[in-house]
């Protein structure tokens, strides 16, 4: 998202502002949580 984050692993945030990126953040993230 062209941002940065921050946080222990458990409780990390991420930012950004470029929202073009969402959708390809979100895919990534079920695709680590399916692979989990």
């Amino acid at each position: 998202l062209g941002g940065g984050g921050g946080g222990k692993d458990d409780v990390a945030q991420g930012g950004g502002t470029d929202t073009t990126k969402v959708e390809a953040a979100l895919t990534a993230v079920v695709d680590a949580i399916t692979r989990r």
